[in-house]
Parts: C-alpha cells; sequence; structure tokens
C-alpha cells in the first residue's frame, strides 16, 4: 500500500517550512539516502533524503509552497508492484489537509477489523504478523535485511512514519543487538506571543501615509518570538568594562606579517574569540546553560559568534574554541560566516554553546546590551576600539586605544560576582594576548 512521505522536522524549532524545490518526480525510484527535495526552514535551505526505497507515485505539496506545517503528507511512496491507481483519493485529501502524529514507541496494534482497515489506508504498511497474530508494519527492504540476518521484526520499534519499520531501525539493531526506541520528532519550544497590535489596528494609525508593506519570512518570525522570549522570561543584568587593546593590535600586526607568506589574517575578533574560550576554562562555572529545571555545566568552550545577514542573523558555533589555533579559529570563523550569508548552515552548526559574542565595533558603535539567545548564560557585546585619553600607571595623561564592552547575563545561571569574574578574565586575556599562546 501507498505510504505517505510527511514533512520532516530539520530543527528543534521548526513548525513549519518551505518546499523549495523538488528533486524528483512523479515516477522516479528513490532509494534510502537520495535526496528528494530542498527544504527551507527559519534558518537554512537544507536537503530532505528518502529513508526508505520506492517509487514516487504522488507530489502533493508543489515547489516554493510556504506554511506547509511539519508532519504534513509531501508526497506519496509506492511499493514494487504498486501504481498510482492505488492512490485512493480519500487518502489523497488527507494528505493535503491532515496533520500526522508523532511516531509511537511501538508499531500500532489494532484491535477490530475497521481499525485495522484504517489504519492500512492512512499509514500504508507493508504488512506482516507476530506471535500474537498482530500486524506489523515494515518496509520491504526492512523485511529482506531482518530475514537475511535472522532478526524478529516483532521485537524492533520503528522510526518511520507512525511506527512503520524502516532500514535504518533493523541496521541499528543489528550494530546494537537491542530495539532502537521510535524516535518522536523534536518538538518546538512553546515561546511567549508578544503582546502588540494587530497589523490591521497599526495600519489605521498610518491611513494616508505612504509606508511599504514588509512580510515576515520565517527567520524573522523566529528572531522574534525567540527574543521576544528572552526578555520576557531571562532575567538580565549586564556588567561594563573597558579594554585597553594596544598591546594586542601591535602583538597582531606582528603575527600577520610571519602569517602573510600563508594567506592568512587574524582580525581583533579571532582574539576575542580566543580570549572568550579560555576564559570560560578559566572560569569553568560560568561555562553554563539554563536547562528549565537544572543547570547544565560544560566542560568545552563552545562559542557563539553573531553573523548579520540579510533579513536576520545566524550564531555559528566554534565548537572546542579553547583547544584551536587563532589561525584555525580565523579560517573556521570565515567559513561558517560565507556559508551563513548563503544560507547553508546546518543545524548543529548553530545551536549549542553557552556563550555568544555579538560585535558591531565594525560599525563604529561605542557600546550597546545584547539580548542573550537562550538557552545560553550570557553574551559579550562588542563595541569599536577608539583612541581615548586615559590616565597612565603612573598617573601620566596619555592616549590608548579603548574598547568598552558589556557582558549580558542570565541571572538564574550567573550571579553577579561570577560574572564579575569572567568579564575580568576576558579582559586580562585580551590585554596580554600573548599569554593566550601559552
Amino acid at each position: 500500500m501507498p505510504t505517505e512521505i510527511l514533512m520532516p522536522a530539520l530543527s528543534p524549532t521548526m513548525e513549519e517550512g518551505t518546499l523549495a524545490k523538488w528533486l524528483v518526480k512523479e515516477g522516479d525510484e528513490v532509494s534510502s539516502g537520495d535526496v528528494m527535495c530542498e527544504i527551507e526552514t527559519d534558518k537554512a535551505t537544507m536537503e530532505f533524503e528518502a529513508v526508505d526505497e520506492g517509487i514516487i507515485g504522488k507530489i502533493l505539496i508543489a515547489d516554493g509552497t510556504e506554511g506547509v506545517k511539519v508532519n504534513t503528507p509531501i508526497a506519496v511512496l509506492l511499493e514494487e508492484g504498486e501504481s498510482a491507481d492505488d492512490i485512493s483519493d480519500g487518502s489523497a485529501k488527507q494528505a493535503k489537509t491532515d496533520k500526522a502524529e508523532a511516531p509511537p514507541e511501538k508499531p500500532a496494534k489494532e484491535d477490530t477489523a475497521p481499525a485495522k482497515e484504517e489504519q492500512a489506508v492512512s499509514t500504508a504498511p507493508a504488512a506482516g504478523t507476530d506471535a500474537d497474530g498482530d500486524r506489523i508494519f515494515a518496509s520491504p527492504l526492512a523485511r529482506r535485511i531482518a530475514a537475511q540476518k535472522g532478526l524478529d521484526l516483532a521485537q524492533i520499534n520503528g522510526s518511520g512514519p507512525r511506527g512503520r519499520i524502516i532500514k535504518v531501525d533493523v541496521e541499528n539493531l543489528d550494530k546494537t543487538d537491542a530495539p532502537k526506541a521510535a524516535e518522536k520528532p523534536a518538538e518546538a519550544v512553546p515561546v511567549a506571543a508578544a503582546q502588540s497590535s494587530s497589523s490591521d489596528a497599526v495600519a489605521k494609525m498610518y491611513e494616508g501615509r505612504e509606508y511599504e508593506e514588509v512580510k515576515l519570512d520565517g527567520m524573522r518570525k523566529t528572531i522574534a518570538a525567540r527574543l521576544t522570549e528572552a526578555k520576557q522570561t531571562v532575567p538580565h543584568f549586564y556588567l561594563r568594562r573597558d579594554i585597553h587593546l594596544d598591546d594586542l593590535m601591535a602583538f597582531r600586526a606582528q603575527l600577520n606579517k610571519q602569517l602573510e607568506p600563508r594567506g592568512v589574517k587574524l582580525s581583533v575578533n579571532d582574539f576575542i574569540i580566543k580570549a572568550c574560550a579560555l576564559a570560560l576554562q578559566q572560569v569553568p562555572d560560568a561555562n553554563a546553560v539554563w536547562a528549565g529545571d537544572k543547570i547544565f555545566k560544560l566542560k568545552p568552550s563552545d562559542v557563539a559568534v553573531a553573523v548579520a545577514i540579510e533579513g536576520g542573523l545566524f550564531t555559528p558555533v566554534l565548537k572546542d574554541a579553547d583547544m584551536k589555533s587563532l589561525s584555525t579559529l580565523s579560517a573556521e570563523m570565515k567559513d561558517l560566516a560565507a556559508r551563513a550569508k548563503d544560507r547553508k548552515l546546518a543545524p548543529h552548526e548553530y545551536q549549542g554553546g553557552s556563550f555568544a559574542i555579538s560585535n558591531l565595533g565594525m560599525f563604529g558603535i561605542d557600546n550597546f546590551d545584547a539580548v542573550i539567545n537562550p538557552p545560553h548564560g550570557a553574551i559579550l557585546a562588542v563595541g569599536a576600539g577608539t583612541k581615548k585619553p586615559v590616565v597612565g600607571k603612573d598617573g601620566e595623561l596619555t592616549v590608548a586605544t579603548v574598547m568598552s564592552v558589556t557582558l549580558s547575563v542570565d541571572h538564574r545561571v550567573i550571579d553577579g560576582a561570577l560574572g564579575a569574574e569572567l568579564l575580568n578574565a576576558i579582559k586580562e586575556n585580551l590585554e596580554a594576548p600573548m599569554t593566550m599562546l601559552a
């Protein structure tokens, strides 16, 4: 019987997406791992691969369709020997309108004949029975692999649509010698809705005035929701310090001259990333995130860096930043920033981390307060380095390059004294840059 292909949840926060482009057409054969289509999430355009083999019998959602809810049927897959005539009108209508349920922990078993018939149509299983005479739903490929390896399908939990056993479930069972529990799609974390006027009410205020209406895309909607959540639920407090950069600027110029033959040019931001990563190791209690009913203290220094793109921003994460050289951090950051601007980052490249950096110094901003990106414990807002009159160590008046920074801290995770200790470690690392290479 035909099997529905559902709109996947490609990130933990994804609730809907745009089916940007089909890479297969009706009648094409697909195997597990074949790329079927491109899907735009709130953050990136990602490829969606087949998890089973079969023939694309019907495409239900056309190219360019926006607002497709997660778990909505987007196509129908036919098994060997089936044809498009096996797809009933009722199934097609249901595929367009119904929202599929999350897969159960074990393939569903029916108690009555009508229920059995209904599931056979909606889930399109490949049928068999277990020792109790109940139906087992598995793909033909999964059945063949299980038979070859002598595995009992009744002992396998399926992770396919509505608990259907697919190839990966059988392979994982063989590798671990233990049933693999069906994985439920990641549920989006509910966020507080902003209390604001409707667009119609606002439009009335500007009636007769010329304006352009800009439609909100998925990224802008997500940014609005998450930042509203952050300001409403995260108890921010702010710590500010001035950092003298003259020694760092001289050291950077020296390093860049030596690295020039290798085509490497370090930025001030590369030093800031390194300084923050080391500070998280020097003050390990501040390397933490809020987890609802507990705090997670991280061992590695995974530092997120805000990257502005058209229509929004990404925060790609530099993992194990304390362990990497300045040149490695520089190359990795350039790569992540370039792919962020093309919206080609995978979710694991912009999710996670315990700490973030937002640098607006290149835009001439002296100082600002950044909003924490949950579940991070803190974010460092970096201003421009400018020449300022300062009082020297011996009391003399002199001129120095000074950069103002503000550490926004989640008080649930980091208290005032601990936040001050973290910011002081960042300052000391930047004002004595050679120690970061020790």
